[in-house]
């Protein structure tokens, strides 16, 4: 057991997909989708995730800083790797340009859409607990900043089922439906080790995130 992946449920299509592309067959430990609305409590749960790889030379994080959740984490004797992005749409952009060439798009994956706190459960909850108006005006606020909301086509789920729902909660909240092409590069250079400094960040044993760890890549 030299190496065990901890990654973010709501990408499991594109990092089983990176794993067959690469040939690898790591262990895969799934951090709950909805812990990253608490960064608090996500960073409590990979930490104690991190704790439980005992024997482990390598956690690969499948993940990106998410609220900075990541700081302060440790290894002990463990080597972590982890991309150097914001979040996992960033991560399935395949960098931080490409996220920002649509900068008030609300982006949804199909594993985003099986998520237990997904954007339209939430939706739904909150219909139910304040009633049809009141709950519309809530989420009507929550994206006023927002103009569309896309889906980011990593090639890894039936994008035409997933499209219908996502233009419905599009419609549903006023906004524009898009679609944006996606990638798994940063899944199959974590998995394959290649770790350029600009994109990921390594942290070798018995050391502790820190933010100036996340503020820059070495240049």
């Amino acid at each position: 057991m030299n190496t065990i992946i901890i990654s973010c449920q709501t990408i499991e299509d594109e990092l089983r997909a990176a794993m067959k592309q690469s040939g690898k067959d790591y262990e895969i430990r799934w951090i709950e989708s909805g812990l990253h609305n608490v960064p608090q409590r996500l960073h409590g749960a990979l930490q104690q995730m991190i704790d439980s790889c005992l024997g482990c030379k390598r956690i690969l994080l499948a993940m990106g800083f998410c609220g900075n959740s990541v700081l302060g984490l440790h290894a002990g004797p463990a080597e972590m790797v982890l991309p150097r992005v914001d979040d996992c749409v960033t991560l399935l952009c395949g960098s931080p340009q490409k996220r920002a060439e649509t900068p008030y798009a609300y982006f949804l994956t199909d594993g985003w859409l099986r998520g237990e706190r997904n954007i339209w459960r939430e939706y739904q909850y909150t219909i139910e607990k304040y009633g049809e108006k009141r709950g519309s005006r809530i989420f009507h606020i929550l994206f006023q900043n927002y103009r569309s909301v896309m889906m980011l086509d990593t090639g890894c789920f039936d994008a035409e089922k997933a499209g219908r729902e996502i233009r419905k909660i599009a419609e549903t909240l006023g906004l524009e439906y898009g679609s944006e092409k996606g990638t798994i590069s940063y899944l199959t250079a974590l998995l394959e080790e290649n770790w350029d400094p600009a994109k990921f960040l390594v942290v070798p044993p018995h050391a502790v995130i820190t933010p100036e760890m996340l503020s820059s890549a070495p240049r």
